[in-house]
């Protein structure tokens, strides 16, 4: 049986922290406020935490989670040959409404799923999260809902969604943001929006040339691998709460 846990207040917000710690430790699903939407949540190491939540959302391996960060520094022991660029937008944009696709560190032992060697990072700019994910460390988390259906804006709608597929649901208000994050692909020779959200592209190019989605794809710029999902329905280029 699933329990509800508020944490909209950092002052008595420690035993709900505590009980979405042991869930994370246990191998099992929490869900969690973001700035963007609400996600669900596991450990990003355990192969079976993480097959958990792509079936409670009722989605495949081909689409992989993204993996939540507690701090910038985390980034290069998530991932590898990080481009000068692709290190302005994350500077300029975490915590915040930003995703990039970048190639995983090879030497991590984790199974997000089908993801050809790169991982979707972003640090959530929420009080909670950030609290928890200090002490978890790196969680994959993608929208709290089914697939097909809008990801929840409140912890009722994400229950009503996913039910007891998941063990500690963290009850943080409304999402303060109900936009997904902007996904940008920083694996090939060009950085390239491969999904539109809270961050314009206006916004990226003030920092780092980037790319539209609707720009010309050079024959050097490999399709980017399919993406987790966070936008009001699931589709190929989705995300987390992230």
């Amino acid at each position: 049986m699933s329990s509800v846990h508020d944490v909209t207040d950092p002052n008595t917000w420690g035993p709900a922290i505590d009980e979405a710690v042991n869930t994370v430790s246990r191998g099992g699903l929490l869900v969690l406020p973001t700035d963007t939407v609400y996600g669900i949540g596991a450990d990003a190491f355990d192969a079976d935490a993480v097959a958990a939540l792509l079936a409670a959302k009722g989605r495949g391996r081909q689409m992989p989670p993204p993996v939540l960060v507690p701090d910038v520094r985390t980034l290069d022991g998530l991932a590898t040959e990080v481009p000068d660029d692709a290190r302005k937008l994350v500077e300029a944009f975490w915590p915040g409404g930003f995703t990039i696709i970048l190639r995983a560190q090879p030497s991590l032992q984790w199974d997000l799923g089908e993801t050809h060697g790169t991982v979707a990072l972003r640090m959530p700019d929420h009080p909670a999260a950030l609290a928890l994910l200090r002490r978890t460390g790196p969680l994959a988390v993608s929208s709290a809902n089914v697939t097909g259906s809008p990801a929840a804006l409140d912890v009722t709608d994400a229950r009503a969604q996913l039910g007891d597929s998941v063990d500690v649901y963290l009850d943080g208000g409304d999402a303060p943001g109900g936009v997904a994050s902007t996904i940008v692909d920083a694996t090939g020779e060009h950085l390239r929006v491969v999904r539109q959200g809270a961050v314009t592209l206006e916004a990226l190019n003030d920092v780092a040339p980037v790319r539209g989605v609707d720009d010309p794809v050079d024959d050097a710029d490999p399709a980017p691998a399919e993406e987790p999902a966070e936008s009001p329905a699931d589709s190929p280029a989705e995300e987390s709460a992230g």
